[in-house]
């Protein structure tokens, strides 16, 4: 799999090297992945917990922790972001890239799913503070600060944005899993191998 959000080509590569892993593209690895648990759980639990039994205890946990994930995921962006600007650095700094289709392809791609792990915690917190101040907890110890007042006139309007949002980057999520389909091979074949190596043990 590609490094995450960079496009690799770049006019130097001939042939295509490896890339190396220095220590700040292992940490905007190990961001990724955080990232792609947390919006597991965001979607997985989004799902279901619209479906539980309105105001009981269960949907009330799942919503805090639903809010408190999608908090998590926007602070995780932020220290992505800045550890991406140093692999971005050390990458292009004496190479510019090869700026081709597949490049821009990948770049326009990368760049719309950046542009979604922002807007969907964004959206869900138009939701949230419209609904209620003080209404995004942060897994039970803390209530995060509002980016938005309580108006009771938008919230039809903030649940259908966060909705459409929401599933609109579950389709560039799709869209990037196929663009990576050779890794993503790859990795389902290491986990079973792992699985059976455990499960022998």
């Amino acid at each position: 799999m590609s490094s995450p959000l960079i496009p690799q080509k770049t006019a130097s590569q001939t042939p295509k090297p490896r890339l190396r892993m220095n220590s700040a593209f292992k940490q905007l690895w190990s961001i990724h992945w955080w990232m792609a648990g947390c919006y597991l759980l965001l979607f997985v639990g989004g799902f279901s917990m619209v479906r539980m039994p309105e105001d009981t205890i269960l949907q009330e946990n799942a919503y805090t922790l639903h809010k408190s994930l999608g908090s998590l995921t926007m602070a995780l962006l932020t220290w992505r972001i800045f550890w991406l600007q140093r692999v971005w650095w050390r990458k292009y700094t004496h190479r510019r890239p090869l700026v081709d289709g597949e490049w821009m392809r990948t770049f326009l791609l990368h760049t719309a799913i950046y542009v979604f792990m922002l807007a969907v915690p964004i959206s869900g917190f138009f939701l949230s503070n419209s609904y209620q101040s003080g209404n995004v907890p942060f897994f039970w110890v803390a209530t995060v600060p509002d980016l938005f007042p309580q108006n009771a006139a938008v919230v039809d309007l903030a649940r259908d944005l966060h909705f459409w949002i929401g599933y609109t980057f579950l389709a560039f999520i799709v869209l990037h899993a196929i663009d990576q389909k050779k890794y993503m091979r790859s990795l389902w074949r290491r986990s079973n191998q792992a699985l059976k190596k455990a499960l022998l043990k």
